[in-house]
């Protein structure tokens, strides 16, 4: 992935938990519980949990009991993938992702999640293509359309990565990372006066602090402030 992008390309829009105390882990988890009597959906809510906060073992271990349940379900598939992805197992990821895909072809998710993969990889023109199929499924995914445009702009298309963040805007969804990216996109293409108005636009939209160091909100702020205090400091010479 281009180290200049400032947010890094993940499906899931996530909403970080507070961590869970020892004492309730141990008496929330599944295994703790007759098998029988744990739902699908909250083997995949604990899977989730698991892997926000870092337990990529764990949450493989939760995903792997859907699947053993439900072989045919691509959506488990599909969220195995990622994890696999986030803990650096890009093989295992990859096979996930094609196989959810081939279970379910009309999964969008999976078409994103597969080109963050090839974007991973560099390879650029076929994550446009899997961006470009996940929008087709589905218009109004803002997470593909914010990701094609990053793609873009790694392909130095800097109009056309303009154009894709202006119709992203126009879904009212992640505004902060939208703009970010769109500033970060002027910035590289030599419009500093526009890079300069949409960092301070994403700042109204990022968060300051956030529980979660790793919060991907948090930490694409503190890397908007500092494009934004490179391009001022000129300015005030």
């Amino acid at each position: 992935m281009n180290s200049n992008s400032l947010k890094a390309r993940q499906d899931k829009q996530k909403n970080y938990r507070s961590p869970v105390s020892s004492s309730r882990k141990a008496q929330n988890h599944p295994a703790n519980r007759e098998s029988k009597a744990v739902s699908d959906s909250y083997l995949r809510s604990w899977a989730s949990t698991m892997a926000q906060q870092g337990d990529y073992r764990e949450a493989i271990a939760l995903l792997n009991q859907l699947i053993e349940r439900h072989p045919d379900h691509a959506i488990d598939y599909n969220n195995r993938g990622l994890v696999y992805f986030q803990s650096g197992q890009t093989k295992l990821a990859i096979a996930d992702y094609n196989t959810a895909l081939q279970l379910n072809p009309q999964l969008a998710s999976a078409y994103n999640n597969r080109a963050n993969y090839y974007a991973a990889c560099g390879q650029l023109s076929m994550a446009l293509l899997d961006y470009d199929e996940a929008i087709d499924l589905n218009p109004s995914y803002v997470r593909a359309r914010l990701n094609r445009g990053i793609t873009l702009r790694d392909l130095e298309q800097y109009e056309q990565a303009i154009e894709n963040f202006d119709i992203a805007l126009l879904l009212g969804q992640l505004e902060g990372h939208i703009y970010a990216e769109r500033g970060r996109t002027y910035h590289l293409w030599g419009d500093w006066n526009c890079a300069i108005a949409d960092y301070h636009r994403a700042l109204t939209y990022l968060p300051e602090q956030s529980d979660f160091s790793s919060d991907p909100a948090t930490r694409l702020r503190l890397q908007v402030e500092k494009e934004l205090n490179q391009l001022l400091s000129p300015l005030s010479i």
